[in-house]
């Protein structure tokens, strides 16, 4: 249940509230809203008199729901915007690992010229192995800043743990949770005290339920700007790298009120199937896309086989136009 107090609550009575009730919450622009379990259906008898309105929800997926909120939330992210009733589909495109000046300077180079203006590229990489490229940290974000005041970008980069969560909020104008920190409550509770839009990626082994009541840790905190990523599930099949739910995506573009991006590359894992995998979702309206590339995929330092060359990314980029146009978008 989610209910909307009365303006004149204080910050310290608020608290008290919600810890008598077990609840959590957040004031915020002149909005105190206090959510207790979806299993509650009516108003506790001692919050009675503070309650200006409520919202009963089947689940604990609840301020994401549309049961809440009927209409898609509008992020701006720069000057531009994701969700809401913009007819946009966001390309976020870039390496998967920032490795030095020149490889992103290149990158730049020749995503401007296509219109795109948000890229992404990881400094700190939670990799599987111990043994492997783990990023350049906080080099890698100065580097980042500086493609975005020579090229004017939007920067995406991933946070890996709590320890630089702010460090990260300081220099991205997106953060990304990666799946492997999908779980991890401390980076969640970070990011929902800051205003900072979120990108949450699903983990590759978690039900969609799951994966949504993680982005309800960031928005009970008080942080309205999430965007959901389907970025591929782990199933029986062995022959890609994971599973990309299509099917997912209609359900959380039907039942939740966040943006939804898609993610191909780390789904399929082989840079041969991207751009169908690419098409597919434009041709679902999602408002996102999260695709790698680089100038040299056989040289990359991490995730080298699901990287498309300049060549491969230009020509998959042209083909999502006329599919963006007819289901009512643009791709930006």
């Amino acid at each position: 249940m989610i209910l909307h107090l009365k303006e004149n609550i204080t910050e310290e009575h608020f608290q008290t509230l919600a810890k008598s009730s077990e609840g959590v919450g957040y004031i915020k622009d002149g909005k105190t809203v206090l959510i207790l379990s979806s299993k509650v259906k009516t108003v506790p008898e001692s919050l009675t008199s503070y309650v200006d309105e409520y919202f009963v929800t089947d689940s604990d997926i609840q301020l994401a729901s549309k049961t809440y909120t009927p209409e898609k939330r509008s992020i701006k992210i720069g000057s531009e915007t994701i969700g809401g009733s913009t007819n946009h589909t966001m390309m976020m495109a870039g390496p998967c690992s920032i490795e030095s000046w020149e490889q992103i300077s290149q990158v730049a180079e020749f995503l401007k010229p296509l219109g795109i203006k948000t890229l992404r590229a990881g400094s700190f990489k939670p990799r599987t192995s111990p043994y492997t490229f783990q990023g350049l940290g906080e080099e890698g974000l100065r580097l980042l800043g500086k493609v975005r005041e020579q090229y004017g970008f939007n920067i995406i980069t991933e946070v890996k743990d709590s320890s630089h969560v702010q460090l990260v909020i300081d220099h991205a104008d997106i953060v990304q949770i990666g799946t492997k920190a999908m779980y991890d409550q401390s980076i969640l509770k970070a990011c929902s005290i800051s205003n900072k839009p979120v990108l949450l990626k699903r983990g590759f082994g978690t039900t969609l339920q799951e994966f949504v009541q993680a982005a309800e840790f960031i928005l009970s905190g008080g942080n309205e700007n999430v965007i959901l990523c389907e970025r591929g599930i782990r199933t029986f099949e062995n022959k890609t790298r994971f599973t990309l739910d299509l099917a997912g995506v209609a359900y959380l573009k039907e039942f939740t009120n966040l943006p939804v991006v898609v993610d191909p590359s780390h789904a399929m894992g082989y840079r041969y199937g991207v751009p169908d995998l690419t098409r597919a979702a434009v041709a679902m309206g999602v408002d996102g896309l999260l695709i790698e590339m680089h100038p040299a995929p056989e040289k990359a330092k991490s995730d080298s086989a699901q990287q498309l060359n300049f060549d491969e990314f230009k020509s998959m980029y042209q083909s999502l136009q006329p599919i963006a146009a007819a289901v009512g978008k643009k791709i930006v």
